[in-house]
């Protein structure tokens, strides 16, 4: 049975992939998804976690993710040491995650479900036990954790009448999923019934209620209604439906019974949140044929208005807050037999409700609030009309129904801190002590991951196996470059439209993954042009920020306004080392650098790493090419290292080739003549990384402008390299031109987030190599604990800083910046 579930899995994927494509197109994000669904998981993400004995808690999409907020926070405060990652299988659930969870060490795509990649991702993980939240029972995954001896709970588990059905056909495949549970914590006696019907063993089934109660995200304070009321053009409504999770199909008979309402109270207005946002166009016609006038709510963020009867929510995560605005609640999925959604949301903002009779995937929940009288439950357009009215017509009625929410919600509290119990009783039953399952260490463990860079580069001998991973490479290569060729024509060819800012725009980037020095660039070059007059703002994506939203400000040019951790290291080091111009982060740099132009007057707008960034029009494109590293292997993404292909080099103005003085003989010849093959127009100018000093860790986090020690004071001086950096090899070097002596070298994963533990371990190992000091760069500088920072008597930590310096072709990239740059009386 497990053969035949591979083989129909592997063919669905086939079948899919045009509509992949098509998604890997339109769709921003998707392609994360799809990358880390084929197990090519981020290194700062796996780096938490991975061999740690996490808790993996597994959530598909928006509506698992809410109920698995609450069960977080619980996790967080029962087993305060032990790191916690999530799995999401949409880009919906993944935004939603990043959004409302704090408590999480990681957030990750969760894999196919094909036998190589579940059991690569659970062998690369190692977590001590496994939590699918409601049914997410992926057979390979179970297999893969059966295999590893990975525990598995099922949390919030909850067992639809279809579900039933469809499990039954599973035969085989089914004793072994259910076999692989160690616990199943249910949402209500009817899922324990279930789950029981499908093989489970009675006494590992407890029933804890549903953790959507415990939900606290959507908590909104009266000013934030207000505000939200205000910000939807709302204002002057006499009464706001909300229609919830609204399916295609259904609309029609939601503006049906809006007519009948607005009969007879005319300033009363709604708001649809479609399930599937890609939906909202189609959703605008229907309203507008229905003779409706019609406002998207991100439209409506930009620039507020009042002349439209309804708000289309087209943003990701915000019904849950916006809930709470409504008088009566309409929750799709149940007018349709789709089978409804969870009534909870609205719920716990205390709201009149109304559903369809088609509830079934709810049963439990429907039951309880319909016997409590605070659900009504209408057959048609006609029937909703004429409920909304009443509810209206008679306020009473509908106070009453929201004190029967609430009091519902109130008195169902807990099932979070019941299944945190329970997962301490699992771990303990299988004789591990929940509050020492994670030891952190400071040696290098290698993992798939390091396999695959070592044996795409040729460093590692090729087995039977080998070449089969090299071969599947060399497939998604070709199939990821034509791709990236296929949206860049699209480009070309304006059926994808570049947005255009009032302004000078210059991207700096690469065409390899890896530390090239895009960041010390960007910053030579904003200082650069601001000393010749302009007001200059750097443009930079937020890689790795906490920080989630369209715009956000690091600094105004006067005052860092972001930590490192909601900035991200490169946006916050751009930030701390250019006190006078404005650095912003955002996923779309039209946006951001609007924002620039509005309320900083910038003239010129630098794109940090942009070179891919294709929805932005720019007036320079600046490629940086590693002299060290030059072109990864020659071959694209997952085969090799380069973003796309070397043809593509075309695109640029200027070639700037980074640190030539620890390039190997002959390699900038070969850059240049590669150039010269697909770029007969840019200008090539070479650049070193010159170091300029080194700072105590201590001052320099708390003084921008100190001068600390001057290169040659260090010179001999017996130290560790500790980096988590693109290209560790090339600090190294740099740290031996200078005259140091590197006792050892420790390389963490690029962008890695240092632990205590782990910086005390490495302390203590400088100290037994009898190193002086540990230095370390200003990428790393972000990322130290502030208890190592603030730690009396431990052994110096120095930054080194580094500048960019030009050398080849200085005079001739000034003259063209000159040349090239808009007159000042713009």
């Amino acid at each position: 049975m497990q053969i035949l579930y591979n083989i129909v899995v592997v063919l669905l994927i086939i079948m899919l992939l045009p509509y992949f494509l098509v998604r890997l197109i339109k769709e921003k994000g998707f392609g994360e998804r799809m990358k880390q669904s084929f197990g090519f998981l981020p290194k700062h993400a796996l780096d938490k976690v991975a061999k740690k004995d996490c808790i993996w808690v597994h959530a598909a999409s928006v509506g698992e993710i809410v109920a698995t907020s609450p069960l977080i926070k619980e996790f967080r405060r029962e087993f305060p040491h032990i790191p916690i990652l999530i799995s999401v299988v949409t880009c919906s659930g993944y935004t939603m995650a990043n959004r409302i969870i704090k408590d999480a060490d990681s957030i990750i795509y969760f894999p196919l479900d094909l036998p190589f990649l579940a059991a690569n991702t659970v062998k690369k993980i190692r977590p001590r036990i496994f939590l699918p939240v409601e049914t997410e029972l992926w057979p390979n995954l179970l297999k893969a954790a059966r295999r590893y001896n990975v525990a598995v709970m099922m949390v919030n588990g909850r067992i639809s009448d279809k579900s039933v059905k469809r499990y039954q056909y599973m035969f085989s495949l089914l004793t072994d999923m259910i076999g692989t549970v160690n616990k199943f914590a249910m949402q209500s006696e009817i899922d324990a019934s279930y789950i029981m019907r499908l093989g489970a063993d009675p006494k590992m089934v407890a029933v804890t209620g549903n953790t959507k109660f415990d939900q606290t995200y959507t908590d909104v304070s009266d000013k934030e209604k207000m505000q939200l009321i205000s910000e939807m053009g709302l204002d002057t409504a006499e009464g706001i439906i909300i229609a919830g999770s609204t399916h295609k199909g259904e609309e029609k008979y939601i503006l049906d019974a809006f007519k009948q309402v607005r009969q007879i109270f005319p300033k009363i207005k709604m708001i649809i949140a479609p399930r599937k946002i890609s939906r909202k166009e189609d959703v605008k016609m229907i309203c507008t044929q229905s003779g409706f006038s019609v406002a998207f709510r991100t439209d409506l963020k930009e620039k507020c208005s009042y002349d439209h009867d309804i708000v289309i929510l087209d943003t990701i995560g915000e019904l849950g807050k916006i809930y709470s605005t409504g008088d009566v609640i309409y929750v799709g999925g149940s007018l349709i037999p789709h089978g409804g959604h969870n009534i909870l949301e609205p719920a716990a903002h205390g709201k009149a409700i109304i559903v369809g009779k088609n509830m079934f995937n709810f049963k439990d929940t429907y039951m309880l609030f319909t016997k409590n009288n605070a659900c009504i439950t209408v057959e048609n357009s006609a029937g909703l009309g004429n409920e909304i009215v009443n509810l209206f017509r008679h306020p009473q009625i509908r106070h009453d129904m929201e004190a029967a929410s609430l009091k519902i919600i109130n008195e169902n509290k807990g099932a979070s801190r019941r299944s945190a119990l329970i997962l301490r009783e699992v771990l303990e039953s299988l004789g591990e002590n929940p509050k020492t399952l994670s030891v952190p260490s400071t040696e290098a463990v290698e993992n798939f991951q390091t396999y695959l860079f070592e044996l795409v580069h040729g460093r590692r001998k090729k087995n039977l196996t080998g070449h089969v991973i090299i071969s599947i490479l060399d497939v998604f290569s070709f199939i990821y470059e034509k791709l990236v060729n296929l949206k860049l024509w699209l480009y070309k060819r304006n059926l994808l439209q570049q947005e255009k800012i009032d302004c000078y725009v210059i991207s700096i980037g690469n065409i390899t993954v890896g530390g090239t020095g895009k960041t010390p660039t960007s910053q030579r070059l904003a200082r650069e042009i601001s000393s010749m007059g302009y007001k200059v703002a750097i443009l930079n994506r937020g890689y790795r920020a906490k920080w989630k939203g369209d715009v956000g400000v690091v600094s105004d040019g006067k005052e860092l306004l972001m930590t490192a951790a909601q900035a991200g290291d490169e946006a916050y080091l751009l930030a701390k080392n250019l006190p006078d111009v404005p650095v912003l982060i955002g996923p779309d740099r039209s946006l951001t650098g609007q924002y620039a132009i509005e309320h900083f007057g910038v003239e010129i707008a630098i794109l940090d790493d942009g070179y891919q960034h294709w929805q932005l029009k720019r007036d320079l494109d600046i490629l940086l090419v590693d002299s060290i590293n030059v072109f990864g292997n020659g071959h694209v993404l997952p085969r090799g290292t380069l973003r796309e292909s070397l043809a593509h080099l075309d695109r640029a103005d200027i070639c700037l080739l980074t640190k030539v003085d620890q390039a190997a003989p002959h390699s900038c010849e070969y850059i240049r003549e590669t150039l010269a093959k697909n770029n007969d127009h840019a200008l090539v100018v070479e650049s070193i990384h010159n170091p300029k000093g080194f700072v105590e860790i201590g001052d320099w986090s708390t003084n921008i402008g100190c001068s600390g020690k001057k290169i040659n004071e260090m010179a001999g001086c017996k130290i560790v390299a500790v980096s988590a950096i693109g290209n560790p090899a090339s600090l190294e070097q740099t740290l031996q031109s200078i005259g140091t002596v590197i006792v050892e070298s420790i390389r963490f994963p690029d962008h890695h987030d240092y632990t205590t533990s782990e910086i005390a371990a490495v302390m203590e190992q400088a100290q037994k190599r009898g190193a002086e000091a540990l230095v370390i760069t200003d990428k790393d500088a972000v990322k130290f604990p502030k208890e190592i920072i603030n730690k009396e008597n431990r052994i110096p930590i120095y930054i080194i800083s580094i500048a960019i310096k030009f050398q080849k072709g200085a005079d001739e990239f000034q003259t063209y910046l000159q040349e090239h740059l808009p007159p000042k009386n713009k």
